[in-house]
Formats: structure tokens, sequence, C-alpha cells
């Protein structure tokens, strides 16, 4: 830790105070912004591990996932890599520990980044989709591809990913280690690594295509929780001729689906939204200041590490999972002393 403000000979040399007082700042700044990557980090990777060992014990009971489930389960595998391919290099480096990787592993890991990126954002609007066919009515004009849904889940995941392989294939063509010296434009500084494009027209045809791919699928999501929200309301209005007490158990799950539509909006809209305002920035500048690099890594990060909990919160088989792996312990102890007793 740096002291401010030391003496020298006795005597508090103004220049060097000046020094200690900068190097004070930045190292607070340091701290502040890696210690808020490692909570971010940290606790988006335990959230999105327990979705995944949750759905893998369902698994393991069952042998199968339903569809929306398998869903879920895609998506808080890509929320996991996300954080791990951008998260962790990007704590490191806060922590000033540079030359982590070489040109190659900067080519793997940005390229994975980008992949898994935009597989949490398709992915999410793959659910919203499923999710207004779904309840979509019997006699409306999807009635038969409701049928067909549970079959195309799977050619949906190979298809996305393929899709986005392709859209990000510049990330390991233009990708490098990081060089000493000055730095050249149309860099964008990821701090572990550099993406060198070579002119300013591949830079903006790269994020164009990236910016396009992104408000595509959120504009998808947000027609679909619209979709969703219109058949709730029309279902409310339907259920006012019906007992009072079923009608209040209707109301209760309807106000429910209906919160965590509005959940999942405001947290594309807010997270994504602000993450591509950056992104739209940054295409604009020959040269990116670092802090705004790392503003657009926390806020494309934050729903990786809050929608593992969302989603725990919102799912009674997750719930019921945790909650009986937390109660087998206290059902076991009772026994366990008993066999001590009689040993």
């Amino acid at each position: 830790m740096i002291i401010c403000g030391f003496v020298l000979f006795g005597k508090v040399a103004p220049v060097d105070r000046e020094v200690e007082v900068c190097l004070c700042r930045m190292d607070l700044c340091v701290t502040i912004k890696g210690v808020s990557f490692i909570l971010q980090t940290g606790l988006g990777i335990l959230g999105n591990l327990l979705v995944l060992l949750a759905y893998a014990h369902i698994v393991y009971c069952e042998r199968r996932l339903q569809p929306v489930d398998m869903i879920l389960f895609h998506l808080a595998f890509a929320n996991m890599m996300v954080l791990l391919t951008r998260g962790v290099p990007q704590t490191i480096t806060d922590f000033q520990l540079h030359n982590l990787l070489d040109d190659v592993g900067c080519k793997i890991v940005i390229y994975s980044y980008r992949i898994v990126r935009a597989l949490s954002i398709c992915i999410t609007c793959l659910l919203s989709v499923f999710q207004s066919l779904t309840i979509a009515p019997a006699t409306s004009r999807w009635a038969n591809l409701k049928t067909r849904l549970p079959k195309l889940i799977l050619p949906s995941f190979g298809f996305l990913w393929l899709l986005n392989m392709a859209v990000c294939i510049s990330a390991p063509v233009f990708s490098v280690a990081p060089r000493n010296g000055t730095i050249p434009k149309f860099t964008l500084n990821l701090g572990f690594c550099h993406v060198n494009f070579p002119d300013q027209l591949s830079y903006v045809i790269n994020g164009i295509a990236i910016t396009g791919r992104d408000f595509i699928f959120v504009g998808l999501m947000v027609l679909a929780s619209g979709y969703i929200l219109l058949v709730l309301h029309r279902h409310s209005k339907q259920m006012k001729g019906i007992r009072r007490s079923d009608r209040h158990q209707s109301s209760t799950l309807e106000n429910r689906a209906a919160k965590t539509v509005i959940t999942l909006v405001i947290l594309y809209v807010v997270f994504f939204g602000i993450d591509n305002i950056i992104w739209i920035y940054m295409l604009t500048v020959s040269s990116v200041p670092p802090v705004i690099s790392d503003m657009r890594v926390f806020f494309s990060s934050c729903y990786a590490s809050l929608s593992p909990f969302f989603i725990i919160s919102s799912n009674k088989k997750i719930k019921r999972r945790m909650s009986c792996a937390s109660e087998e312990p206290e059902q076991q102890s009772p026994a366990s002393e008993v066999s001590h007793v009689k040993l």
C-alpha cells in the first residue's frame, strides 16, 4: 500500500508530495475497480454454477429436461463463460498483472468471449420467443408451430452457435497480445489483449455488424415480451367472470409471469443498452480511453452476473433442488448421532 506524503530528510518535498498524492489516487482507483470486478465475477460465476448444478441434478434424477429448462441451462452456461473469458482476465489485469496471454491465447480468449456474449443475448431472445409462442392461444396462427417447438430447440442452439461464430470471425484475426509502445489507432485496448483493426473501415464495419446483431435480437425479445403481456392482459379480462378465489389464484400467477417478463426486459434494456451506447461511442473515436473500455466491460457483464440469481428466485424447480440439498444434511445428522451413540 502506498503511503501518501512521506518525509524526505525531515522535510516534505512539495514535488514528491504531489507525486505521492497522485499515486495514492491511482492506487485507490485500481483497488476499487479490481474489487468491483472481483465481486461481479465471483458472484456471477457462483450463481451460474449453482444453476448448472441444479439442472444437472434434475437430469440425473429425471433423465430429461423440459425445453424451457434446456434454454435456461444453456443461458447459464453462456453467462458463466462470459465471466470466465472476460471478467477473470479483466480482474487480473486491474491488479497490474500484465503479459497474461500471448497472441494465440488472446485470439482464443477474445473469440470465445465474443461468441458466448452473443449467445447470452440470443438465448435470452430465444427464451422470450419460446414463452410467447407457448402461451399463444391454440386458435392463433402459431398453433402449428407450437406443436413443433420442443423439436426446434436443439437446432436453434446449433444455428445460434454457427451464426455468432461467423459474425465474430474478426476477433481471432485482429487480436494480439499487448505490445510495448504507443497503441495504434483503431485499436480496442482490453488491457490483457488488443484488437488491432488495420483501418477505420474495418473498425466501423465490425462495430456495425455486432451492434446490428444485438439490436435485432433485443428488438425480437422486446416484441415477444410485449406479446406475452398482451396475452396475459386479455386473459385477465376473461377471468373476471370466474369465482373470486379462482380469479385470485389466476391473477397471482399472471402477475408473477408479468413480473418475470418485465424484469427480463429491464435487465436487457438497461445493461445491453448502456453497453451498446458506449460501443457506438467507441466507434466514433480512434483511441478509446481505458476508463471507457472498463465501463463497457462492467456493464456488459452485469447481466451475466445478475441473471442467475433472477433464475434461481423465479424458478421453482431450482428452488426445490436447492432446498432439498440444504435439508439433506439436517435430516442425516440425527441418524449419524444415533449411530455414534450405538458405537
